[in-house]
C-alpha cells in the first residue's frame, strides 16, 4: 500500500517570507500536483496553501524516500535551493502523518486555536487534487477521515464556539445585553475593515438593520450599499442616534466623536431602552463616561481583549478533550491502514501455497498415472492438510489472534520469506 508522508512548513516552523515563497497560488495547482505524481515514489498526492501553512501529503513506496522527494520538489517547485528552506520544513510519517492531519483538520495546529478557516482550506485542497486526479483510495479516506474528526471535534467540544476576534466578541457581547438581536438596529461609525467585520457578523445574528456613518460620506455610501443599510452624513450622526440600539466605532479620531451630553439626550428620548455602544478605536471614539448613564453600556477595546483572552482560555480547556478524539480516531484509521497491508498479503500467502498445492497434486496423480476419484481424493485431501498446517501459524500472527503482536511488523517478513512480491495487486 505504502506510506502516509506529510511535508510542510507553518507559521510556527517559518517566518511569512518564507511561507510566501513556498505557497501555491490556486492557478497553479494543477501543475503543482502534476509534477507531484511524477516523482519515482510518489502514487497520490494533496497539496494544502494557506497563508500559515504549506503542506505536501503523499502516498509514498517509502517513508523516507518519499519525504527526501517532495522536500526536493518543494524547493526546486519554486526555484529554491533544498538547504535555504528545508531547516524550515517539517515532516511526519504514517500513524503521526495522520495525528497531524486530524489535528491540522480540526484547528488544534492553528494560529487562533479553534478558527474556522482551516476545515475550509482543507477541503479546497482535496477538492483540487480530485479535479486534477491526483487523489486515490488512501488519501481520499484519509481526508475524508480528517473532515469527520473535525466535525466530531466540532460537534463533542467548545473549541470553536467562543469569539476570539474583536469584532465578533462584540457581537458576543450584545447578545449577553439583548439577547436576541433580530428587532435591533445598529449604527456603524466608521467604513473600515473592522466596522465590515463587525456588520457582517451582525447581518448573520440577525439585526433588524443597519445605518453607516463616515467623515467621507461615499465610503459610507458603499458600505451601507453591500449590507442593504442606510448612509447617514457625519453631522447628522447624533440625531439618528436614537435609532441605534448598537453602536459600533472603529474611526481615527484623535479625539472623542460621542460625549455624555449627547447620549442622555438620546437615552432620555428612548424612554431608557438600552443602548451597547462597542468603541474599537484607539484613541477611543466614545466618552467612557457615558458607561455611567443608566442602561447604556460601553465597552472599549481593552474590555474586548480581556472576553477574547476569557474565551481563548475555555478553548485551551476544551482542546484537551478534542485532543483525546483525535487520538481516538487515529487508533481507528490505524486499523484501517492496518488492513490496508495486512489483507493483501494473507491473500496473497494462501495464493501461493494453493497454487503449490494445485501444481504438486497434478504432478502426484500424473506418476501415479490415474484418475480414479478415490485416489485423487485421497491425493488432494493430503496436499490441501500440509498447506493449512503449514499456514496455520504464518495466519494466525498475521491476524494478530491475541498474543500482543504488531501484524504490520510481520508483513515486510512474511512477504520475503515466501516471496511474496506481488505487493498489493492482489487487493480484493
Amino acid at each position: 500500500m505504502g506510506h502516509i508522508v506529510i511535508v510542510g512548513l507553518n507559521h510556527r516552523s517559518a517566518p511569512v517570507e518564507i511561507r510566501e515563497r513556498l505557497a501555491f497560488p490556486a492557478d497553479t495547482i494543477g501543475d503543482a500536483l502534476r509534477s507531484l505524481l511524477s516523482l519515482p515514489s510518489v502514487s497520490e498526492g494533496v497539496i494544502i496553501s494557506t497563508c500559515n501553512r504549506v503542506e505536501v501529503c503523499v502516498l509514498a513506496d517509502e517513508g523516507y524516500r518519499g519525504t527526501g522527494e517532495v522536500k526536493a520538489f518543494l524547493a526546486d517547485h519554486h526555484g529554491l535551493a533544498l538547504p535555504d528552506v528545508e531547516g524550515h520544513l517539517y515532516h511526519h510519517i504514517d500513524e503521526d502523518a495522520v495525528h497531524h492531519l486530524f489535528r491540522v483538520s480540526s484547528s488544534l495546529d492553528s494560529m487562533v486555536l479553534g478558527e474556522p478557516q482551516i476545515l475550509g482550506q482543507v477541503k479546497d485542497a482535496y477538492g483540487y487534487a480530485g479535479e486534477f486526479k491526483s487523489i486515490g483510495p488512501v488519501l481520499d479516506k484519509f481526508f475524508s477521515k480528517a473532515f469527520s474528526v473535525a466535525k466530531r471535534v466540532r460537534t463533542e467540544t467548545k473549541v470553536a464556539s467562543s469569539a476570539v476576534s474583536i469584532s465578533y466578541a462584540g457581537v458576543e457581547l450584545a447578545r449577553k445585553i439583548f439577547g436576541d438581536l433580530k428587532d435591533k438596529t445598529v449604527m456603524l461609525i466608521g467604513a473600515g475593515e473592522m466596522c465590515e467585520l463587525a456588520a457582517r457578523h451582525l447581518l448573520n445574528a440577525g439585526v433588524k438593520g443597519i445605518m453607516v456613518t463616515n467623515r467621507t460620506f461615499e465610503r459610507a455610501v458603499k458600505l451601507a450599499e453591500e449590507f442593504e443599510g442606510t448612509a447617514i452624513r457625519f453631522e447628522e450622526m447624533v440625531s439618528h442616534l436614537k435609532t441605534a440600539d448598537i453602536v459600533i466605532s472603529s474611526t481615527g479620531s484623535p479625539t472623542f466623536i460621542l460625549r455624555r451630553q449627547d447620549v442622555e439626550e438620546v437615552i432620555r428620548i428612548r424612554r431608557n431602552r438600552p443602548m451597547f455602544f462597542v468603541d474599537m478605536a484607539v484613541p477611543r471614539d466614545i466618552d467612557p463616561d457615558i458607561n455611567d448613564i443608566d442602561n447604556v453600556y460601553v465597552y472599549d477595546i481593552d474590555d474586548l481583549n480581556n472576553v477574547i483572552e476569557t474565551n481563548l482560555e475555555e478553548r485551551h480547556k476544551e482542546a484537551g478533550i478534542a485532543e483525546d478524539i483525535v487520538v481516538s480516531e487515529v487508533a481507528s484509521f490505524r486499523k484501517w491502514l492496518d488492513a490496508q497491508q495486512v489483507t493483501p498479503t494473507i491473500i496473497s500467502l494462501r495464493r501461493k501455497f494453493d497454487e503449490i498445492r494445485a501444481h504438486e497434486v497434478a504432478k502426484a496423480l500424473s506418476i501415479l498415472g490415474t484418475d480414479d476419484p478415490k485416489t485423487c481424493k485421497v491425493v488432494e485431501g493430503l496436499a490441501s492438510s500440509i498447506v493449512n498446517k503449514v499456514l496455520h501459524a504464518p495466519l494466525m500472527a498475521l491476524k494478530n489472534d491475541g498474543d500482543g503482536r504488531d501484524p504490520m511488523e510481520l508483513v515486510p517478513v512474511v512477504r520475503e520469506l515466501f516471496d511474496l512480491t506481488d505487493g498489493g495487486k492482489d487487493r480484493e
